[in-house]
């Protein structure tokens, strides 16, 4: 794979940013794409491995030294092909995933020495975009049984993808206005444009998904007539009940699940700068949260509270702080707790967090407790906060109490489950101890029901969700087929006995002689 030794002689190129102080005047993607050129030399790094670790990394099995090689040798109609056959929107992952890959990747084990791994897969997917080498891929027989994916985020869009590709009817509804999910209302502009996502989705319709929005399902369709309509059920709801801070004052005015806040912010970005939404948006959504003019305080040191960062500033918050309650974590990685090829707990900055110190509007403080909210006029104006103790439960330290002005409070700290009330609780599946579906192989408790993505598994990363669609849609697909064959006449092959079809079965021998035993 790769150039002989090219790891050797070349070195690895970071992927590259628009400026901080620039970047934050607009919602356009901050991410800059390296020349072809550039990205070959990138690829010739990938040194044949004897055992790719970035395949255990990758929970999608992506075939990633296969496409490294391939943009190293000019290959990239070939390349696309080997990157979709494993990930059905490699444009979400490119832009999104933190890339657990290239943690994984041989190189790694000499500390920031990977293969750009996600630069590369993004790149492939782009140019592929742009060549007209995506295209709709509608099945070639259609089996006449249906499926209806509930969710329309990553893990939702791939069962549909391939259960319609496998020749089932499929219906995908989503409750929003517009498909996506989270990478839709819960991802930043800037880190992908929504277009991108509506792409897919027309892709999809194209192959033959119907794609109905706006409709709630467990409200505006019920359990029963889900199931008297269509063969099988795929849930694939997300993740969507935010843990929340109960301490004294949390009852203020201006005080947040952070997923609040993006939805809104995103919502006004798609009013000025598009997609149109699939359907008129429903009456009474909030669009009043807003960050400009006020001292923001994001709780949670997370993705979902960099972007609130990075929201905050570009509408022109006067300060973000950024609240962790964990410790600091070392700058390189722990060999101790998380060697090679693990997830490395190491430092990182954030994309919003560099964004917010470049222009001297923030920071971010480890080991930070809150202990309680005040306010004036119902609406809250002060955190008042501790430091916490270095290991769980993380108890305030006496002595270290401190307040900061806050006018809008962010909760970025997770999700618990899925929403229980209506389709969950309607399809009467069973739950976890945590209160996900609970769904070992993908298949639920109820027969023809199934469950993918964080509803299944809890919060987790856009290519566990991908990924967990494809699985959920084999197993259904698998459900779908014996279905139809108990459900329908046997065909037989032709010029065969009655005795054939009893419970003797078809002769144990193809010639019409006799077999060794009964000689």
């Amino acid at each position: 794979m790769g150039e002989l030794g090219g790891f050797l002689k070349i070195d690895r190129s970071n992927i590259p940013y628009r400026d901080a102080t620039e970047r934050v005047g607009d919602f356009q993607e901050f991410v800059v794409q390296r020349p072809d050129e550039e990205l070959a030399g990138q690829g010739a790094r990938c040194m044949d491995c004897g055992v790719p670790f970035c395949h255990n990394g990758c929970p999608l099995g992506n075939l990633i030294p296969d496409w490294n090689d391939l943009v190293y040798r000019d290959r990239w109609p070939d390349a696309i092909r080997q990157l979709h056959a494993t990930n059905n929107f490699p444009e979400f992952t490119g832009r999104l995933c933190p890339a657990p890959c290239e943690a994984a990747c041989v190189l790694e084990i000499r500390e920031g020495d990977a293969v750009t791994i996600k630069q590369i897969e993004n790149s492939i997917i782009n140019r592929a975009w742009d060549e007209g080498w995506v295209v709709p891929q509608p099945p070639a027989v259609e089996t006449g049984m249906s499926a209806a994916v509930v969710g329309a985020g990553p893990a939702g869009m791939a069962a549909a993808q391939q259960l319609r590709r496998a020749g089932h009817r499929v219906v995908l509804f989503e409750r929003d206005e517009a498909g996506g999910g989270l990478v839709r209302f819960g991802v930043p502009d800037f880190k992908i444009e929504k277009w991108v996502v509506e792409r897919r989705l027309n892709q999809l319709r194209e192959e033959g998904v119907e794609i109905r929005c706006g409709v709630d399902v467990g409200r505006d369709v019920t359990a029963d007539e889900l199931r008297a309509e269509f063969d099988a059920v795929v849930l694939t709801i997300g993740s969507r009940v935010p843990r929340d801070l109960p301490v004294p004052g949390r009852e203020l005015d201006g005080i947040h699940p952070a997923m609040d806040y993006l939805y809104v912010r995103n919502r006004v970005i798609a009013d000025e700068l598009g997609p149109e939404p699939s359907v008129a948006r429903a009456a009474g959504v909030d669009q009043a949260i807003t960050a400009a003019g006020k001292h923001v305080v994001v709780i949670g040191g997370g993705d979902t509270g960099a972007d609130c960062v990075g929201h905050s500033i570009r509408e022109g918050a006067l300060s973000v702080t950024q609240l962790e309650l964990l410790p600091e974590p070392p700058t390189h990685r722990p060999d101790d707790r998380t060697p090679w090829p693990l997830w490395p707990q190491k430092f990182r900055l954030s994309y919003a967090m560099e964004e917010a110190t470049a222009i001297g509007k923030g920071e971010q403080d480890y080991s930070i407790v809150t202990t309680r909210f005040d306010g004036e006029d119902g609406r809250v104006t002060m955190l008042r906060y501790a430091q916490a103790g270095d290991a769980p439960p993380f108890q305030p330290v006496e002595g270290t109490d401190g307040e900061m002005q806050a006018d809008l409070v962010l909760l970025a700290m997770g999700f618990l489950h899925p929403e229980h009330e209506g389709i969950v609780d309607q399809l009467g599946v069973d739950l976890d101890q945590r209160g996900n579906v609970k769904a070992a192989t993908y298949a639920t408790s109820v027969r023809g029901v199934f469950a993918a993505g964080d509803a299944r598994r809890g919060q987790s990363l856009i290519v566990w969700a991908i990924n967990e669609g494809r699985q959920a849609a084999r197993m259904a697909d698998r459900f779908l087929h014996e279905l139809s064959t108990t459900d329908r006449e046997p065909v037989l092959a032709g010029n065969v006995h009655d005795a054939d079809d009893g419970p003797e079965g078809p002769p144990s021998h193809a010639d019409g002689g006799v077999t060794a035993e009964e000689a």
